[in-house]
């Protein structure tokens, strides 16, 4: 076969079917040609088949559903990381409610400053200024101004309550703290103010502690209360020193005489306890101090 194959073919035009030799040399050429076809053939179904494989896409699964209530289905190709985070939020988190707080024992006003805008005598030192600029002759000594604070209405007496503290004292009362009024000054002088300024209801719940240097410890003492369970309310370093002296937590409101004094140690400071829409502070932020206190 090998020597076949090194003979040389018949030209085109010279292959005679009749003649052997011819027809053989026809043979191999054909037989070649065909060989050459089918070895072509499947090196391109290979390159095709291959080509196929790196280029076809297979079809997409169906898109899974997320059955959701009331019968409702999702497609989960469409949530997106961020609303997914969203829909288990809403899902798991609880309603929101208010944290509750643990009450004071006690709420301690200090009377000059606080129920009133006033320092002792403040008022009454400014009166007899102006009835001797307007030559009137009046002179309110101490005890006749006692007297002048028994007078109901605020216009009568001008001794208008600051804003807030009627608020602040109904909160407490409502939720069982005990209250008073602790002062330097003359103990009738503070009764009158607590039931003029905030009527004889509330001055019936409201005990008065006056006259004692210690005056926070006295009140704790005899309200049977633990000193760091109470918060009062001064306007004045004097005041805030005693307090702390006592060991209790302290709001300073600060009035018009002590605007300028010193109250790093307080525990919050603000202008007035304030009324809504205008109000600084309530009886559960004085809570949240003690919260503070027990946590440091």
């Amino acid at each position: 076969m090998a020597q076949q194959r090194g003979k040389p073919l018949p030209k085109f035009g010279e292959w005679d079917v009749n003649n052997p030799a011819t027809a053989e040399g026809f043979t191999v050429i054909f037989n070649n040609a065909r060989d050459e076809k089918k070895t072509r053939g499947k090196a391109v179904n290979a390159m095709s088949s291959a080509s196929s494989k790196k280029t076809d896409i297979p079809p997409s699964p169906p898109t899974p559903k997320l059955k959701l209530q009331n019968g409702f289905h999702c497609h989960l190709s469409f949530l997106t990381p961020i609303p997914f985070i969203i829909i288990i939020i809403i899902i798991i988190s609880p309603t929101a409610h208010p944290k509750p707080y643990t009450l004071p024992s006690a709420l301690l006003f200090d009377c000059d400053g606080v129920l009133v805008d006033t320092e002792k005598d403040g008022h009454r030192v400014s009166f007899n200024d102006t009835f001797i600029e307007k030559e009137l002759g009046v002179t309110w000594d101490v005890d006749l101004y006692e007297k002048l604070l028994k007078i109901a209405g605020g216009k009568e007496r001008l001794l208008p309550l600051r804003p807030g503290v009627a608020k602040l004292v109904d909160q407490a009362l409502d939720k069982g703290v005990k209250v008073a009024v602790c002062s330097t000054s003359n103990e009738k002088a503070v009764s009158a103010v607590v039931s003029c300024l905030l009527g004889p209801e509330r001055a019936e719940k409201i005990q008065i502690f006056a006259g004692d240097v210690a005056i926070y410890t006295l009140a704790a003492n005899t309200l049977n209360v633990e000193p760091s369970s109470s918060v009062v309310v001064e306007d004045g370093a004097i005041g805030l020193a005693a307090a702390k002296a006592a060991g209790m937590t302290c709001i300073v409101t600060k009035s018009g005489y002590t605007a300028d004094e010193d109250f790093l140690n307080a525990d919050a400071v603000f202008d007035c306890i304030g009324d809504p829409p205008e109000e600084k502070f309530d009886l559960a932020f004085c809570a949240s101090l003690l919260e503070r206190q027990y946590v440091s």
